[in-house]
């Protein structure tokens, strides 16, 4: 998320809950919608960022893209490297890469929307993942054709769930997209429905 949309957003929620100081423990790019989290107290934001360097942080995000995919469910794994103008893209190696389980279903034909299930945490991985698949998602002004991506009303990364466990206590937070054409529609709907607990799909 970019640093002036961040600090607009940490002011409001500080004046919804009537608090003084939020911690944000991890960001979302600026296309991407959904759950973020905050902490209220220095200990908490230093335990979650904890959760998420050691991966103990469960994350599924909802993407949509309008072309066919190379495999419709499965695994990408491979190095990120800086692409031109601050893109990044896939390459073969696996020193230090970036790895996404996911499954997709049919929405509307040449639709498909993808549960994707970040394992690392890296700039734009997820974006870069179903590019790498033939993919891109829709609306992504960056990795998807620019004429394409100018057609939709947003784009279509949602950060849908996060499973973890803090203090001794496990938490489980669901939040379907509430915004976008695509994501609203009927059978849409139906599908995101079905993976309503989405851990459960990747056992």
């Amino acid at each position: 998320m970019h640093s002036e949309i961040e600090a607009g957003l940490v002011v409001q929620l500080q004046k919804q809950l009537q608090v003084d100081q939020l911690y944000p423990v991890h960001r979302l790019d600026k296309m991407t919608s959904g759950l973020l989290v905050f902490a209220l107290n220095k200990p908490t934001a230093q335990a979650f960022q904890a959760l998420f360097a050691q991966h103990k942080m469960q994350k599924f995000y909802l993407a949509i893209s309008d072309h066919k995919p190379k495999k419709k469910q499965g695994w990408v794994k491979g190095d990120m490297q800086p692409a031109r103008r601050g893109s990044w893209k896939l390459s073969k190696t696996l020193q230090n890469p970036a790895v996404t389980r996911f499954i997709s279903t049919p929405l509307n034909p040449g639709e498909r929307l993808f549960l994707l299930m970040p394992l690392t945490g890296k700039t734009h991985q997820l974006r870069v993942a179903l590019k790498s698949l033939a993919a891109p998602i829709c609306g992504d002004a960056r990795y998807a054709q620019a004429d394409e991506a100018k057609q939709e009303d947003r784009g279509y990364l949602h950060a849908y769930a996060l499973q973890f466990s803090l203090f001794g206590q496990d938490y489980e937070f669901v939040c379907p997209p509430s915004v976008g054409e695509r994501f609203l529609t009927a059978v849409c709907q139906t599908a995101i429905a079905t993976w309503s607990q989405p851990w459960n799909q990747f056992r």
